[in-house]
């Protein structure tokens, strides 16, 4: 399919599903994963990109990502998942049943460039409180050619929408983030074994413009989701 023709059935499928966009309430996003919300100063900021940086293969990006599905199926409210590498196993770890798909979009791409273009689609229409974009798995060969100008494009698209934008990578590349946060977990197969291993979910605050700085420990015992609604990018 074309480029065009992948946009213009994104737009229908966002028009059909998700017909108005949310009022602009608070300025943080409460994902109810405690240890995460009391770190940043009360959820994830919105009308802001956060990037989360998973530097060792096997950090816990996954699990995360798991958690933050559950935390807005249980808290009634839609999460867009767009998936850089096609990666997300939405079996994995448990799940949450077909209530799920009323809560998630899943937009899988095998790009970063298009990964990209989708986030600013999402963006520009403002129905998501949460948009996570997914490019731990991109090789750097691909991510490269993202140019840094798209970063400050989504920054701007972003502020001006009731949204939180988590930008997830391998290594830190998005120069407008505001907020920075890094997962220093390095998880073995005895560790996935281990079902309180998610308990030591460990993230280190880089770089922050909210006020923050220090070192936290994340620790929530949260499930993962079932299938999502999925649209996929070729």
């Amino acid at each position: 399919m074309a480029a065009r023709g992948k946009i213009v059935d994104l737009r229908k499928l966002l028009t059909e599903r998700f017909p108005h966009a949310p009022a602009a309430a608070a300025t943080r996003l409460v994902t109810r994963l405690s240890f995460l919300d009391q770190a940043i100063g009360g959820g994830l900021p919105k009308g802001a990109i956060t990037e989360l940086i998973s530097p060792r293969i096997s950090a816990g990006s996954a699990s995360l990502i798991h958690m933050l599905l559950q935390s807005g199926h249980r808290n009634h409210y839609f999460v867009a998942l767009i998936d850089g590498r096609d990666s997300f196993d939405p079996s994995a770890s448990g799940g949450l049943g077909k209530s799920c798909l009323h809560h998630l979009l899943w937009i899988r791409c095998t790009k970063a460039l298009d990964a990209i273009k989708a986030a600013d689609l999402l963006l520009r229409d403002g129905n998501f409180p949460l948009v996570i974009v997914d490019l731990v798995l991109n090789p750097p060969a691909d991510l490269s050619k993202i140019p840094q100008t798209s970063w400050y494009r989504l920054q701007r698209l972003v502020e001006s929408a009731p949204t939180a934008c988590l930008v997830m990578t391998r290594q830190g590349i998005v120069s407008s983030a505001q907020l920075k946060i890094v997962l220093e977990n390095s998880w073995t197969l005895e560790t996935f074994e281990d079902e309180s291993a998610i308990l030591r979910l460990q993230i280190r605050v880089q770089r922050s413009q909210l006020g923050l700085g220090r070192d936290i420990a994340l620790r929530c015992l949260d499930g993962a989701a079932r299938r999502p609604y999925l649209l996929k990018a070729h």
